[in-house]
């Protein structure tokens, strides 16, 4: 009888040792379905997953959803502004510019002389590039269909030497043609500059011999020019007025402020204008020569 219960206790054992095993079995997969409900499966050795966000809120007019946050990137490295190239100046279609108000010289004078060839330019050449000269280049590019810059560019001289000769010694400098009157009497001895307002000449004279002759302007009525007999007293070769801040070259002072000298100005108008008081030469070769030969102490008579 004791053999028996023994043996059953045996069997009673060994049947819950099976049923303890297959309860562990089953709470074992039960834990593990738990702890990976909802995760995602991850590679061997990886870092676990972050939790789920939580969910994000409806849209509405004050309220708008916010993008989740990106992971940070590096800025790009500043691009270095690329260098702007300095724009090139557009070439002027009529060429470089040979002459242009304020020039002077030979070129100028025989750019006047050939315009006046042509009918551009009325008055005798100065050598001086003035607003006549402008005026008259700029009459002649219009008729020539150029530009009317009043410049006298390469296109401009170009076309102006087709149309012209080369200027003769007289139309480059215009000799004086107003004939020279008899001479005052106190003109006939010594060194003289002798001027007459009646024939608008001045005549260099020596011993009562005339060396050369030069027509001349004098003032208007309002700043008249004086008669009587003076002397060279001061020669400036590049004067300008203190007064009125003009150019008075080849300056030889006579009387106060008054003196003979080159205008470009009676050069350019002629007898359209005036001096305010000084005897105005235009022919400035041959007051250049005067000059030269004009000593302080030379005898002056200005006479009606």
């Amino acid at each position: 009888m004791m053999g028996s219960t023994t043996a059953s206790t045996s069997r009673n054992a060994k049947r819950n040792v099976k049923r303890a095993r297959a309860g562990a079995s089953v709470l074992a997969v039960l834990t593990v379905a738990a702890a990976t409900a909802g995760c995602k499966a991850q590679a061997a050795g990886s870092a676990p997953a972050a939790p789920s966000a939580p969910p994000r809120a409806t849209a509405t007019d004050d309220n708008k959803p916010t993008a989740p946050p990106s992971s940070p990137t590096a800025s790009p490295s500043p691009t270095p502004p690329t260098a702007t190239a300095s724009p090139t100046p557009k070439p002027d279609p009529q060429g470089t510019t040979l002459m242009a108000s304020g020039s002077q010289g030979k070129q100028v004078r025989e750019l006047q002389a050939r315009l006046r060839q042509i009918g551009h330019f009325d008055r005798s050449p100065t050598g001086y590039y003035g607003t006549v000269t402008v005026a008259a280049v700029q009459s002649f590019q219009g008729k020539r269909g150029l530009t009317r810059t009043g410049r006298a560019d390469t296109l401009t001289w170009q076309k102006l030497l087709g149309m012209t000769h080369e200027p003769t010694a007289a139309e480059l400098n215009p000799p004086t043609t107003r004939p020279v009157t008899k001479p005052d009497k106190r003109c006939m001895t010594g060194r003289v500059l002798c001027i007459s307002k009646n024939s608008r000449t001045l005549s260099w004279m020596i011993d009562g011999r005339v060396v050369s002759s030069m027509d001349v302007r004098f003032g208007s009525q309002y700043t008249p020019t004086r008669e009587g007999t003076f002397s060279v007293y001061w020669k400036s070769r590049h004067h300008v007025s203190s007064i009125y801040h003009t150019a008075m070259p080849y300056a030889m002072f006579f009387s106060g402020g008054q003196a003979v000298h080159y205008s470009s100005d009676f050069a350019a108008r002629g007898y359209d204008g005036a001096s305010h008081g000084c005897v105005n030469v235009r022919d400035e070769g041959k007051i250049a020569s005067l000059f030269a030969q004009v000593k302080n102490g030379d005898k002056v008579v200005v006479y009606g």
